[in-house]
């Protein structure tokens, strides 16, 4: 009987394509410091996470939400990783940024003036509640 269910499931899954098609993996990166290294060490877990599961067939949602000090990370003329932000986004549409609303105004407060992100940003009220939803979509967690 085990071996009957098990061919049939076998069959279905076949049939319908369900292993021909690859899982979504889903991840939110936190960026909270303002420090080249940990900005580039959570680019390079993007960068490796994307590849490993594209290799297997698979595709990766990630999102990467910067604030306190690491919101520096989606400032032009300040992030230390500008450019590779420009290019990782233009490779993966999968790829996104999101800036921490409380701290922009914040930071735009003590400037005394808007403090203007990158395009690829996209601000969101609170990083911290962001990465929380983030969690509770069943997302991986990532801290450099």
């Amino acid at each position: 009987m085990k071996t009957l269910i098990g061919t049939t499931l076998l069959s279905v899954i076949l049939a319908t394509g369900a292993w021909a098609e690859g899982l979504t993996h889903r991840v939110a990166v936190h960026v909270n410091e303002n420090d080249p290294q940990v900005m580039n060490m959570a680019l390079n877990n993007v960068a490796n996470v994307t590849s490993y599961y594209q290799s297997q067939g698979d595709s990766v949602v990630i999102e990467v939400v910067a604030y306190g000090p690491g919101l520096n990370m989606l400032i032009p003329g300040k992030s230390p990783v500008q450019d590779r932000i420009s290019a990782m986004s233009l490779e993966n549409e999968s790829l996104t940024f999101a800036a921490c609303g409380n701290t922009l105004r914040k930071m735009s407060e003590k400037a005394g003036k808007d403090v203007v992100l990158m395009d690829e940003a996209v601000v969101v009220p609170s990083g911290v509640v962001r990465l929380i939803q983030l969690q509770e979509d069943d997302y991986a967690y990532i801290r450099p």
